[in-house]
């Protein structure tokens, strides 16, 4: 794992000024956070590239660039991310590769381009973004892995491509944040998530996930070397609850490869619960004891109120897990002064406005597991695959045309202004964004009308609900230098389950029936059949009194960006209103506090950058 940046302009010759080092280090300095464990940066006539380096599978991997001359050509690479199947590609490149082969992952993916071109990519399991620069055809390329867990913003900034693993990267060579109607109907529209392939940022971009870049000159060339197809399933019920485990355990098996002690985040859920049931067996093997973390918040005992949304406490849950897998185990708490003050830090880390005090605990929690372990394997990315989430199995999203974690834009629009409101149309944004997203999903002829939108349901899911959650973990665990790995975003558990039909996926009307199968002699039962139960938040009446007054606070100070935007009577009027925890305008959890917590943070972000 890393932080990667870098620029490119043909008619340019970086080597001959010695303030384009300058420039690379500052990129370099904005990502070390990323990448404590070494850095380092190279200049080539075109190109000036820049990486800092997580230790994780291989210590010995190299600081900087890689470079590797074959024959006559040579190129150079930045990586960001570790290959899960290293060993199938370095035995598929053995015919074409005649240099002493390191266990570098850079080397691997260069030595595969130099050899088989970009058709390589295909052969990639991993979480990756990296960025090669052929020296013989004065070629860039940038590419980012299949489900979009690394991640790789670019912009054309007068003749040069800028690019990097965070926008901050971009503002360190000297790119201007800047905004425009987009970026607010992203942050009012559909944050905090946001629309493939854009920044927020005025002009700025993202590389779509399982696609790459072809960049020569000023041509910019986009490439998808991988998509989900809709395809007739075939297999019967049997045969998919033996693939689909099979599956499981190798993506976890595989991830659990590294080069430093792996642990896990253990909530006591059936996703999390399963992971570091595997873990501790594969580690078990070599004598090892799998080191597992929980995450609440001070004081939930006692102010937890159950919901739709949220039945139960993770404790009992974790308490019973860490038992049955002999796990060594640490609890980590968050009160409500730490969490409001941390809302600023995970701004900091995204560079957006995001998911709130959700976010900011999760920066606290995995800053303090950062202090004892550097890598974890985590449940996210199962309820999106296994079809887990409430609108799944809520009738009404079946016939819905909108997004269906974001069913009622009335809350998230509640507190603006009317002006900004017929400015920036957020609703009509939100519109547009999800109806292009229905008319790109990938579908099987022989689906039912039912079945059809089910299958919407999943791409839907899959694109943004999936890269949203993606987003956060990345960005909250490197901000640590920590690595969160996701053994259920494997690509191919995704293509598999993608054409399960939902009879199966919900077998006799049971969530998750087929993650409950390939559990059922690793987990206790209680744990086995747990009502899904989200990330924690706090039910601390006081957080959202302090996020109150700080709002008002906010909308009282002359030069507040969000003066224009927040209505100042009408958020006096939602917070003289009961809190409403069970109606969340995104998601599961994002209810009335959140909002309070995503309009501080978006005050925050535009003083920050000046927007």
């Amino acid at each position: 794992m890393s932080g990667i940046a870098g620029f490119y302009q043909t008619a340019a010759d970086y080597t001959q000024d010695s303030r384009w080092r300058l420039i690379l280090n500052k990129m370099n300095k904005s990502l070390s956070h990323r990448g404590p464990d070494g850095s380092g940066i190279r200049l080539e006539p075109h190109a000036g590239f820049s990486q800092n380096r997580l230790s994780s599978i291989c210590l010995s991997e190299e600081n900087g660039p890689v470079t590797l001359p074959k024959g006559e050509r040579n190129a150079m690479i930045v990586f960001n991310g570790e290959l899960f199947n290293s060993a199938e590609c370095k035995l598929l490149l053995k015919p074409y590769v005649h240099y002493k082969q390191a266990c570098s992952d850079s080397e691997t993916i260069l030595g595969g381009y130099l050899s088989l071109g970009n058709d390589f990519f295909r052969q990639l399991n991993g979480v990756f973004a990296f960025a090669i620069y052929d020296h013989e055809l004065d070629l860039l390329i940038l590419c980012r892995d299949r489900i979009g867990a690394k991640p790789l913003f670019y912009q054309q900034y007068g003749q040069t491509l800028v690019f990097g693993s965070e926008p901050k990267a971009l503002f360190a060579y000297g790119i201007p944040p800047e905004l425009d109607n987009e970026s607010f109907g992203e942050i009012f529209g559909v944050g905090p998530a946001r629309t493939l392939g854009k920044a927020v940022f005025k002009n700025m971009k993202e590389v779509l996930p399982g696609h790459f870049l072809t960049i020569r000159g000023s041509h910019i060339e986009a490439h998808q070397y991988w998509q989900l197809q809709g395809k007739e399933h075939s297999d019967s019920y049997e045969e998919t609850i033996e693939k689909v485990s099979g599956l499981v355990y190798d993506s976890i098996r595989r991830q659990t490869t590294s080069g430093t002690p792996i642990s896990c985040f253990l909530s006591g859920g059936l996703d999390s619960s399963l992971v570091s049931a595997i873990c501790a067996k594969e580690l078990a093997r070599s004598g090892q004891q799998l080191d597992t973390y929980s995450f609440d918040f001070t004081g939930n005992t006692e102010n937890f109120r159950a919901n739709a949304f949220q039945s139960s406490l993770d404790r009992p849950f974790v308490d019973i897990m860490v038992s049955h897998i002999g796990s060594n185990h640490t609890y980590l708490f968050c009160d409500s002064d730490i969490q409001t003050n941390y809302l600023e830090k995970a701004v900091d880390a995204a560079d957006l406005p995001n998911m709130g005090d959700i976010e900011a605990s999760l920066v606290y929690f995995i800053e303090n597991a950062s202090f004892q372990s550097q890598v974890a394997l985590t449940g996210e990315g199962a309820d999106e695959i296994f079809g887990g989430y409430p609108w799944f199995h809520r009738e009404s999203a079946l016939s819905e045309a909108c997004f269906p974690w974001a069913n009622d834009m009335s809350f998230r629009l509640a507190l603006l202004t009317e002006d900004f409101l017929e400015k920036i149309k957020p609703a009509d944004y939100a519109r547009k964004a999800y109806e292009k997203t229905i008319a790109a999903t990938p579908r099987y002829d022989g689906d039912s009308p039912v079945e059809a939108r089910r299958r919407e349901l999943s791409f839907l899911t899959f694109q943004w609900f999936m890269v949203t959650l993606l987003n956060r973990m990345d960005r909250t665990s490197m901000f640590s230098g920590f690595q969160a790995r996701v053994p259920f975003g494997d690509y191919r558990l995704a293509e598999y389950l993608y054409n399960v039909p939902w009879n199966m996926k919900c077998f006799n009307g049971i969530n998750k029936n087929l993650l409950i199968e390939t559990g059922k002699d690793l987990l206790p039962e209680k744990v086995l059949n747990r009502k899904k139960s989200p990330y924690p938040k706090t039910y601390d009446p006081a957080y959202e009194k302090m996020l109150g007054d700080r709002l008002m606070g906010v909308l009282t100070e002359g030069d507040s960006p969000l003066l224009g935007i927040v209505d100042k009577k009408k958020a006096e009027q939602f917070l003289s209103s009961p809190s409403d925890y069970g109606k969340p305008w995104y998601g599961q959890l994002m209810a009335g506090p959140q909002m309070l917590a995503y309009l501080l943070q978006i005050n925050y972000w535009m003083k920050k950058y000046r927007l």
